[in-house]
């Protein structure tokens, strides 16, 4: 077995990616894009190229740098047709080598296009049925507003990545483009198509939790719950001498999706921990004894009761306050923006505002701009056995699920698919509460609604961690409307890691290197291997051994004889020997048995 990590993780928006070679299979672990990489990209609201003619760029690459240049002097941003970054190496693999690819939530889908499309391709792609429709709708979506831009650019493409030469470049800027030892360029490309789209989503095979499929008679596959997002799921992966579980970002308990299912993930063979969202560069363990000294029992549910602490009631707290905020500022007569990508989060959000609004006694529209909004809000209301407990039970007392359904039709919330509706032209009236894509600042209603109200001191601008806000924010300013910053669960709290893994008690435990002075400590315990980026790393051989199922005609002619040097008991035996779903069976020759 070999592990070959291709980019860490970098949060909620950008899950890692890595690569396993198990069983003699590859398996590709997410296919994200970067999309917070959009923020070197101008959007198109802002005016300020209006004076940029095409000839710019066909001039010398002299004269062309010159011109460039001058150009980012000014808003330190590039003009042309957003390119789009996927992992830095993955495109540097043999496609074709490739066998399986596990997409672990939406957001590690949005690359997957990217993939399907290249030629010699041919893999099995697993995800459960509800990432693999919430991706469609990001994917659609993401392809839906590009278009923005190749309606302005029109259809001859210029590019400053064919173009360019990158010292004109800020510094900021290029290492946005190159990365920071300078090899990151060939991982961008332009944006796939609805084509593409359509094209990759029929190579997917959905699962639902606890499912198991047979890759090649050989591997069993299952997808479990992993409590980050409705959909959202880890892995397990056994075969025939060994089988494998991979964390993705996880959370124990939320308020919209099935509570992570940490039991099935008891006493693998190997741990691949990759829910890094929450790292914050800790250099140790701060309590040992805290988890050192606990001794696992898996046949009691108390085990968990010191990990499991109430997530969701923390994440509520963040909500009403973005409620509160929201309301103060409609109360001044400002708008607020919310451009979040969280399917969760914006549900939970839109049932709070309905509560905070008729609580205040004021009367503020809500309103939800995207192309899919219409779709994916109807889609979540069918989807009661992938929701946590507390949803599952509106259903079977006849409540709604989400309460979004019954304010779309008591007309407090009013969904349109573009800014330019005219239906929403004929509606609109601020101060109001948006919600729309997207979160990087450079797509979407967002830019132009930000355009409109920047200037507002009584407006509202709701961020989500992660992406740069100062750079998102550039084209925009100066900017007097207030700005909140907001953090959510994105993964398993880092102080409570180390106990996880010594409860689910694995043989083997994989860590990014840059955890190890973290988890030293935990190397007494359990044995851990910590992997460097784009290296690969060799497991130890399994010290399993292969179980064989003889069938009884054949076992009925074993002569058994002692060896004599050493306790071995051996026989002569000739049979067929087939492998299906992942065991290994000897039958007499001249059986019709597939």
């Amino acid at each position: 077995m070999k592990f070959t990590s291709l980019s860490r993780t970098g949060g909620y928006n950008l899950p890692p990616c890595h690569i396993v070679n198990f069983c003699g299979f590859h398996i590709l672990f997410d296919c994200p894009l970067d999309l917070s990489a959009l923020t070197i990209f101008s959007p198109l609201s802002t005016g300020l190229y209006e004076n940029v003619d095409e000839q710019t760029f066909a001039s010398s690459t002299s004269d062309l740098n010159s011109e460039i240049k001058k150009l980012l002097d000014r808003t330190n941003l590039i003009s042309v047709e957003p390119y789009y970054k996927t992992v830095e190496t993955l495109h540097l693999w043999n496609v074709s080598l490739i066998d399986v690819v596990l997409i672990s939530s939406p957001m590690g889908m949005l690359g997957l296009p990217f993939l399907t499309r290249a030629k010699g391709f041919s893999a099995k792609v697993y995800a459960t049925e509800v990432t693999a429709k919430l991706g469609q709708f990001m994917m659609e979506d993401l392809v839906a507003m590009h278009m923005e831009f190749k309606q302005f650019y029109g259809p001859k493409e210029t590019s400053l990545f064919q173009l360019c030469k990158w010292e004109a470049l800020p510094p900021t800027l290029k290492e946005v483009v190159l990365g920071k030892d300078g090899t990151e360029l060939g991982s961008w490309s332009p944006l796939y198509s609805a084509a593409d789209v359509k094209d990759c989503l029929q190579k997917v095979q959905s699962l639902k939790y606890a499912e198991e499929v047979c890759y090649n008679g050989t591997l069993i596959i299952k997808a479990l719950s992993s409590g980050l997002e409705v959909g959202s799921c880890n892995w397990n992966l056994k075969g025939p001498k060994r089988n494998i579980s991979y964390i993705s970002s996880s959370v124990f308990s939320s308020g919209t999706a099935m509570d992570c299912d940490f039991h099935a993930l008891l006493g693998s063979d190997v741990l691949i921990y990759s829910d890094f969202a929450s790292w914050n560069g800790a250099t140790h363990v701060e309590d040992e004894n805290s988890w050192s000294s606990i001794v696992p029992v898996v046949t009691s549910t108390c085990m968990w009761e010191s990990l499991n602490f109430d997530e969701s009631s923390e994440e509520m707290e963040k909500l009403n306050f973005i409620c509160s905020c929201s309301i103060d500022s409609v109360e001044a007569g400002g708008s607020v923006l919310i451009p979040m990508g969280r399917i969760g989060v914006i549900l939970q959000l839109l049932e709070l505002f309905a509560l905070h609004i008729e609580s205040s006694g004021i009367k503020v529209p809500i309103f939800i701009i995207s192309s899919v909004a219409e779709e994916l809000l109807a889609y979540t209301t069918i989807l009661p056995e992938w929701l946590c407990k507390e949803r599952q039970e509106k259903l079977y007392s006849g409540k709604p699920v989400f309460a979004h359904e019954e304010l779309i039709k008591e007309k407090k919330i009013h969904v349109f698919p573009t800014l330019h509706s005219h239906e929403l032209l004929m509606m609109w009236q601020e101060p109001c509460i948006v919600f729309c894509p997207h979160w990087s600042l450079r797509l979407g209603p967002a830019v132009h609604l930000l355009q409109r109200w920047h200037g507002d001191p009584n407006a509202l601008l709701v961020l989500e961690e992660g992406v740069d806000t100062d750079l998102a924010l550039s084209p925009f300013k100066p900017i007097a409307m207030k700005v909140l910053e907001c953090s959510f669960v994105s993964g398993i709290k880092l102080e409570k890691v180390p106990q996880l893994l010594k409860m689910l008690q694995p043989k083997l435990i994989l860590l990014p290197d840059y955890t190890k002075a973290y988890f030293n400590s935990l190397k007494e315990s359990v044995p851990c291997l910590f992997f460097t980026e784009n290296e690969t790393l060799d497991m130890p051989n399994s010290k399993n051994l292969l179980e064989l199922n003889i069938a009884t005609d054949l076992a009925s002619q074993l002569t058994l004889t002692k060896l004599k040097s050493e306790e071995l008991t051996i026989s002569r035996l000739k049979g067929n020997l087939f492998v299906d779903q992942g065991k290994h069976y000897l039958v007499a020759e001249n059986t019709d048995d597939d």
